[in-house]
């Protein structure tokens, strides 16, 4: 499962997912788009402030990983989620469930690169450090905010069945803002049994490398 994998077979992984017209919605000077493929970006609306977030509409019929990128984020964006950090928002992601199977667990990182996770000191976040940060969730009951090695949410104890929707909720935050912003999504079967693998090598995250057939 932690075998590492290449941006060559990222691009295998992706390919039957991939859209032949790839959508993207500029919003509040960020755009969001989905041709990194693995889903489908239906809408987007809404400011990023706590009272009004960024609304992101998706419909996922695949594992993943699916890869949402955001681009456009500056200093004069400003930090609409009233945390420390130089720039954040407020999101709340709406992922309509096109398998044939319910979802039980669901998967989110952060990067500003497919070849590497996000590092501690690139400033990029789900608000970490940040007083009272949201992370919630009304279709999973158990949610885990990982910091360190790696940037992520786990979503688990959830029951989602095909057909029917999961809601998000959650900050993007960044100290020094990037060219792009990579939310990873995933579901597939992780394995608890694996040590995790330090931020600098490629593709250390459960989501991005390879799995056996089933988990121990």
């Amino acid at each position: 499962m932690r075998g590492l994998i290449g941006l060559s077979l990222l691009c295998l992984i992706l390919a039957p997912f991939a859209q032949a017209g790839a959508a993207s919605f500029t919003v509040e000077g960020l755009t969001f788009s989905d041709e990194l493929g693995g889903f489908r970006l239906i809408a987007v609306t809404g400011t990023g402030h706590l009272d009004d977030p960024f609304v992101v509409v998706e419909e996922l019929g695949g594992q993943g990983p699916a890869i949402l990128q955001i681009t456009g984020l500056r200093s004069t964006f400003g930090n609409r989620c009233n945390t420390q950090h130089l720039t954040g928002f407020a999101m709340t992601k709406i992922v309509r469930n096109l398998s044939n199977q319910p979802w039980h667990d669901f998967r989110m990182e952060l990067r500003e690169t497919e070849e590497r996770s996000s590092p501690y000191g690139d400033g990029l976040s789900f608000g970490q450090g940040a007083t009272g940060r949201t992370v919630a969730s009304s279709s999973f009951g158990q949610i885990r905010v990982i910091d360190e090695p790696y940037d992520g949410l786990t979503f688990e104890d959830g029951n989602v069945p095909p057909g029917t929707s999961a809601d998000f909720h959650f900050l993007i935050t960044d100290e020094t803002p990037a060219r792009r912003i990579l939310l990873v999504q995933d579901l597939s079967p992780p394995s608890a049994s694996l040590p995790s693998t330090p931020k600098t090598s490629p593709w250390p995250h459960p989501m991005l490398a390879q799995r056996p057939e089933t988990a121990p």
